[in-house]
């Protein structure tokens, strides 16, 4: 088997020899690898070292043998180079000098990705060299409306009542803003492509704050957005979403070449709602690599019982990003369980 395809072949909706498996999040705290740099490094510092960066990518490859890579960064970085401060706390990241007003808006910058952000494209350099072909790497960033709500609330938020309050309270702010991350995603997502990304994800972390007709009005078409703004060779796109169940048709009307499911929709239904014409990705709850590995086997094999009903194309992950207390061992499990499961003789 080859893994240097599989994933593109399923985000194309073909049939690659065995489904493609990789976990969000899979570059990170889960792995004792990681915590031995994080131990000697931050994690702002970590994300601008391109040599880190790219050891950081490369570590699940090579433990799990996961069928691609995604890049090492922050979706963050992105409003720390249009002119946010950005800090990190205990309890999250924190943007002391939030969004209030029109004249904070119109400060904001769409940067030159080369200078504002040269730190990710030379991690993208060097993580495909480093590949050397083995698998695809995942570039990736946080979609407008993410971006747009951390920068108003100043951080995490359960309600995001004051990202709501100025977006759908001020049809001219939200134009000026959304639009502005847009130009600015765009310009950073076809520098990822230029420097040698061979697909992208867009993460839409707080869509299912917003009712559809919200996320119909400041989230889908700004997303659709940037994808019309990039010159692509063929790189497919995923875009995914925490609670989207009813957003999903949505998501997929944003001309995206896959759909992120969360463990909350099956994906049969799933594919009911967004239509044959893009593949899936999920849809494992986290917390069952938590599970003994006879539970957690019986788990994978119920997502690809489904992933079997929902018809061609599908990419096996979680419905969200792996946990810090994952056993590595787990998973491994579920890497080797899917590929042996799904092999097309």
């Amino acid at each position: 088997m080859s893994r240097a395809d599989r994933y593109l072949k399923a985000c194309r909706r073909e049939e690659p020899d065995c489904t493609p498996v990789w976990f969000m999040r899979q570059a990170g705290r889960f792995l004792p690898e990681y915590r031995a740099i994080r131990a000697k490094v931050g994690f702002l510092e970590l994300c601008k070292t391109p040599d880190l960066a790219a050891e950081v990518t490369i570590q699940p490859v090579e433990r799990l043998g996961v069928d691609a890579a995604i890049l090492f960064s922050d979706i963050l970085v992105v409003c720390e180079a249009m002119g946010l401060p950005l800090e990190l706390e205990d309890k999250g990241p924190h943007f002391p000098q939030p969004l209030r007003s029109h004249a904070d808006v119109d400060r904001l910058r769409v940067p030159d990705p080369e200078e504002g952000l040269g730190f990710v494209l030379e991690a993208v350099r060097t993580t495909k060299k480093r590949l050397a072909g083995t698998v695809p790497l995942i570039g990736f960033c946080g979609a407008p409306w993410t971006l747009a709500a951390y920068m108003i609330e100043g951080k995490t938020s359960r309600s995001f009542e004051k990202a709501k309050a100025a977006l759908l309270g001020d049809e001219s702010l939200a134009f000026a803003l959304l639009g502005k991350i847009s130009d600015a995603l765009t310009a950073y997502l076809q520098a990822q492509l230029d420097a040698g990304a061979d697909a992208l994800q867009i993460f839409d972390s707080w869509a299912g704050a917003l009712a559809p007709y919200d996320y119909a009005r400041i989230g889908a078409p700004y997303i659709s957005r940037v994808l019309r703004g990039l010159r692509r060779q063929g790189q497919p796109v995923t875009v995914f979403g925490v609670e989207t169940g009813e957003l999903l048709g949505l998501l997929a009307g944003t001309s995206a070449d896959m759909v992120g499911v969360d463990w909350r929709v099956a994906l049969t239904d799933a594919r009911a709602r967004v239509g044959t014409g893009v593949a899936l990705q999920g849809n494992l709850d986290p917390a069952s690599l938590l599970l003994p590995a006879p539970v957690l086997e019986e788990r994978v094999r119920l997502v690809l019982a489904d992933a079997r009903g929902a018809g061609r194309g599908h990419v096996f992950n979680l419905g969200h990003g792996i946990l810090p207390a994952t056993p590595p061992g787990n998973a491994q499990l579920v890497v080797d369980l899917v590929h042996r499961e799904t092999v097309r003789k």
